[in-house]
């Protein structure tokens, strides 16, 4: 099948066309992430972005390029969120003592009066949410854990990390919004 013909089925909900799609670019497009990105993980969490994304995009795609080079553009977008996001998170979550500077870059001249407000914002909020969501935001967030290492660390699942990350995540945000 060709990369039309592939398109063109994807975009009629045809099972098959999907499932080649995925496997014909699958390990070229990891490849190709993995040169922008480290961790295996996040190398997944992004191919998998980029796939949904391209399939969403495929009935506007007009095939001036090939499909893996969109491939690659979608993924080079998903790239740049994911260490904007990382960056954010590294302000966000970074040591009180030390998030002045990580907090200058995000700030336009008004914000930058309430610099200090921010950061006893995060303390309270890290002191608002229970021991467990801090802790595991810390180990994450402050001391660079993987989930794999975080995981070995308690003595628990991956999966089970993840799950707290997320639950931890969310009670910061709802914590911090208050």
């Amino acid at each position: 099948m060709n990369e039309k013909e592939l398109v063109s089925n994807i975009v009629k909900g045809n099972e098959k066309a999907l499932f080649i799609f995925y496997h014909r670019f699958l390990k070229p497009l990891e490849k190709y992430v993995s040169h922008k990105v480290e961790d295996e993980n996040d190398v997944e969490e992004i191919v998998q972005d980029v796939f949904f994304a391209a399939i969403e995009a495929f009935r506007d795609f007009s095939f001036r390029s090939s499909v893996f080079t969109f491939l690659c553009s979608i993924a080079n977008h998903k790239v740049i969120d994911f260490y904007r996001r990382k960056k954010i998170k590294k302000v966000v979550f970074s040591k009180i003592s030390d998030i002045e500077p990580l907090i200058a870059t995000f700030l336009g001249p008004e914000e930058k009066f309430n610099e200090v407000l921010i950061k006893e914002k995060i303390s309270e909020t890290l002191q608002k949410i229970t021991p467990k969501y801090g802790y595991i935001l810390k180990l994450k967030y402050i001391y660079g854990y993987s989930v794999a290492e975080m995981a070995e660390k308690l003595s628990v699942s991956f999966k089970t990390i993840e799950s707290r990350l997320f639950r931890a995540r969310k009670a910061f945000v709802e914590a911090y919004l208050l």
